[in-house]
């Protein structure tokens, strides 16, 4: 790709990844045939679709954008590490699997290398409804003859930890409440789905959730739209804040990004929320800002990476603070290759911004890390190749054929 004039059109912005894996594995719950659509044609979508074949539920694509998924009700209580390990958000059968059928033998999940992401919050609360592991050979085992309702608070709202205990108790005996919980989009999208299946579940949007057991007879399967990648969405935001120019972001869904876009305001964005997406503007260089990353609704910790690289060309100094995951700045170093001055030391990172990077050869170490090499190379002078796409088609819709659509110069090798 090479540092492009002013972008200019309309970008679709497709189903978010991190709602839709979840999706397909609550599927696991009831037999029949579930229907998703606005499902985004990514990668990791294959590899949740292999994962479930092995389990008991087939997966076709009938049209673009759409999913069926058939639950044969032949479920195995397997997942195999040669699946499980592709692809991190396969932790998210295990609720499901223990609760439907009372066991679970589940490779530990892989996905993108980022630092360490325990599950000791999973174990704790399943433990809590009754059930019993052990690690042993690789394999994390569990058991519970059936889960129970309790009563658990976490000591931080994890958005897997929320939908592994949420898709559990939904056929747990009685009544289960957690206690600061996720309240993501994509959390409320997966309880919108779980309760026109038939479950129970009241706070929805809110940090404390409350779902009363039902019977599996009590389920049935069902249609549904998958929410807008919000992540996605802010990825065009920042390649037009760095580039320059106007475009319209169809689907994105401005009250996901309320902060976001705010902060994407305080740096000179001109951002405004329609019925059908949101329309942006960039006149100029970016101005530099402070951020901390936050659980929702504060700035996710997947924007980071979109965030400093359009620190990398603000004007003035700016402090990015991570507060999730510290070991997630492996892609500063790609960005210095582009003549980026970021210096790191712990939780923090100090970007002094310069008019314009230098295209260079880089790597994309992870998803997110990958679409900010994008972003940077429409923000540098010169040349710029990127190795390491795999990682960019796990979470990306055609990200080359959208940019291309509003004048960036980039193709795929």
């Amino acid at each position: 790709m090479r540092g492009s004039g002013p972008l200019s059109g309309q970008v679709v912005v497709p189903g978010a990844k991190n709602s839709v894996l979840k999706l397909m594995a609550t599927t696991i719950l009831c037999d029949g045939a579930f229907e998703l659509t606005n499902v985004p044609d990514i990668v990791d979508v294959s590899i949740m679709g292999d994962l479930l074949a092995a389990i008991g539920v087939e997966m076709s694509r009938p049209a673009p954008g759409e999913l069926v998924l058939f639950n044969t009700g032949e479920i195995i209580p397997v997942a195999p590490y040669e699946l499980v390990e592709r692809i991190r958000a396969s932790i998210n059968v295990l609720g499901p699997l223990l609760t439907r059928c009372g066991e679970v033998r589940l490779s530990m999940p892989g996905g993108d290398d980022f630092g360490a992401r325990p599950i000791d919050m999973h174990i704790a609360g399943l433990e809590a409804m009754g059930a019993e592991f052990k690690f042993s050979h690789g394999y994390l085992e569990a058991r519970a003859d059936r889960l129970h309702g309790a009563e658990i608070t976490f000591d931080f709202p994890s958005v897997g930890a929320t939908e592994n205990l949420m898709t559990a108790a939904v056929l747990a005996d009685g009544i289960t409440v957690i206690d600061n919980a996720a309240r993501e989009p994509e959390i409320t999208d997966l309880c919108e789905f779980l309760v026109a299946m038939g479950a129970r579940i009241d706070g929805i949007g809110t940090s404390t959730l409350t779902i009363t057991g039902v019977d599996r007879s009590d389920l049935s399967p069902v249609s549904h739209r998958t929410v807008p990648d919000r992540i996605q969405a802010a990825t065009y935001l920042a390649a037009c804040s760095v580039a320059g120019g106007e475009l319209d972001v169809v689907g994105a869904r401005a009250d996901h990004m309320t902060m976001l876009l705010d902060r994407f305001g305080d740096m000179g964005l001109q951002i405004d929320a329609a019925d059908d997406g949101v329309h942006v503007v960039a006149d100029g260089r970016p101005r530099s800002i402070d951020v901390a990353t936050l659980p929702y609704p504060g700035i996710a910790t997947d924007y980071k990476p979109l965030i400093i690289t359009m620190l990398s060309v603000a004007d003035g100094v700016g402090i990015v603070t991570e507060n999730l995951y510290p070991g997630r700045f492996r892609y500063v170093e790609e960005l210095q290759r582009h003549g980026a001055d970021v210096r790191t030391s712990g939780h923090h990172a100090v970007i002094r911004g310069v008019p314009r990077l230098s295209g260079a050869p880089v790597r994309a170490h992870d998803i997110r890390a990958g679409a900010a090499m994008v972003v940077a190379g429409l923000a540098a002078e010169g040349e710029t190749r990127i190795s390491g796409v795999h990682h960019i088609d796990r979470g990306y819709d055609d990200l080359v054929g959208r940019l291309s659509a509003v004048g960036a110069v980039i193709e795929r090798c």
